[in-house]
């Protein structure tokens, strides 16, 4: 969807684009952590372009429907099967991720100096 060009359209050809992506996340990472990341990673990309096919079926046709049992009952409306189906997925998504970024290499980021800190030290 939004930020990536998809030259394959198919949903496999998808997929493989989100691999690519983030195996290049861990590229750093020895040979036994990649192998053990692997499955993560294929689920985790399969899972996002899921993700997105569910988000665009949603936008296209909304959380919920209007549902009858039969023909001499009033139809309700009923939160839509795709919709339970997203947050389900959506939430074992974001465990994964979760996963994956544990093992991406956290570098601390150094706040700028106002010079205050080092006149202090100097006296």
């Amino acid at each position: 969807m939004k930020g990536v060009i998809y030259l394959d359209e198919t949903k496999e050809g998808r997929i493989n684009v989100e691999i690519k992506r983030l195996k290049a996340i861990f590229t750093k990472l020895s040979t036994k952590e990649k192998k053990f990341l692997e499955p993560l990673i294929q689920r985790a990309a399969y899972m996002k372009i899921q993700l997105e096919d569910y988000e665009k079926d949603l936008l296209e046709n909304g959380y919920v429907e209007m549902f009858s049992q039969s023909d001499k009952q009033a139809p309700y409306e009923r939160e839509r099967p795709v919709a339970r189906l997203y947050t389900t997925l959506n939430g074992n998504y974001q465990k994964i991720m979760k996963q994956l970024s544990d093992h991406i290499e956290h570098v601390p980021v150094k706040e700028k100096s106002d010079g205050f800190e080092e006149f202090v030290n100097s006296r």
